[in-house]
């Protein structure tokens, strides 16, 4: 395949390359034909620069740049190895440690201590895996980018895991979010990574305990800083969230001060030819970490 369009930029998952940064991709691309996708897309950022505050390379990032340039006829890129789809679902076990408990009533007073326990081990991403794939209505898949899981834990009546968080990478582009924040283009794409995505939020069907989500949030605002600059090097400024309102109204989120900004076209992160407009709109609740957020979001401070 001949490059045909190298003389213009272009944005993918939010990395811009300039028309010479895509001819220099065209180059390499070219000349590194023994390379797989993945070892493409690593040689391009290490080229680039193209690197997370924490020292990591946005390699995933590249290989949607590189497979948008393909798609566009400026590259020709290997063949894709053979494996499980991105964005499929996992397979999920049930073993004993995900299966349903006696039900949990009452206050969250009652269970307390509630805690978050940051998820790190083989075992404990399994447990997540698992009790996200069956309970959740989303199930599992792979979160885009940068995450960080948790369980819910409570001491009483027995010491317990009574839910799950995630959070990950924001939505490159969702409009009432970014009408709110109010920033123009460029400032988007140089702030966007000190935003958080809440991906998955679940309580265990068999807990039913007043107010325990809220007070979950609430818990999880109070850390989620500190621990996504201590894994990625960014200090998020606000957390953004999308409730299905034909499934959840949301009452937690507005308890524990979260707010409605708008709704989402119903796209998804990756419907790039607008195929699934409207298919899923979804409510957009954000949560500012700081105050000022929103001017600090746009530069202004």
């Amino acid at each position: 395949m001949r490059p045909t369009n190298l003389e213009k930029k272009s944005t993918v998952s939010g990395l811009t390359a300039s028309a010479e940064q895509v001819s220099l991709i065209a180059d390499v691309v070219k000349s590194c034909r023994g390379l797989s996708r993945a070892e493409l897309a690593a040689t391009v950022c290490e080229l680039l620069g193209w690197q997370r505050a924490s020292g990591g390379l946005k390699a995933r990032e590249c290989r949607d740049l590189l497979e948008r340039l393909e798609a566009e006829g400026v590259i020709e890129l290997p063949g894709k190895a053979r494996g499980r789809p991105r964005g499929s679902v996992t397979s999920i076990p049930c073993t004993a440690r995900g299966e349903p408990r006696e039900p949990l009533s009452g206050s969250v007073r009652d269970l307390a201590p509630v805690s978050l326990m940051r998820v790190s081990t083989r075992c404990d991403h399994a447990l997540w895996r698992e009790l996200i794939g069956r309970y959740h209505y989303l199930g599992h898949r792979t979160a885009y980018g940068a995450s960080l899981r948790y369980l819910v834990t409570a001491e009483r009546p027995r010491a317990a895991v009574i839910g799950c968080l995630q959070f990950s990478s924001p939505a490159w582009r969702m409009a009432a979010r970014d009408r709110w924040i109010g920033w123009s283009e460029q400032t988007r794409q140089q702030r966007l990574q000190q935003v958080v995505n809440q991906s998955r939020f679940l309580i265990l069907p068999w807990v039913e305990v007043r107010n325990l989500a809220s007070h979950v949030l609430g818990l999880s605002v109070k850390r989620i800083a500190d621990d996504w600059q201590e894994r990625f090097g960014v200090r998020p400024l606000l957390l953004e969230t999308l409730v299905d309102a034909r499934r959840f109204s949301g009452t937690c989120y507005r308890a524990a001060n979260w707010l409605l900004v708008g709704e989402t076209t119903g796209r998804g992160r990756m419907d790039r030819a607008h195929a699934r407009e409207g298919a899923a709109v979804k409510r957009i609740f954000v949560y500012p970490l700081v105050p000022k957020a929103r001017e600090l979001l746009r530069g202004s401070e």
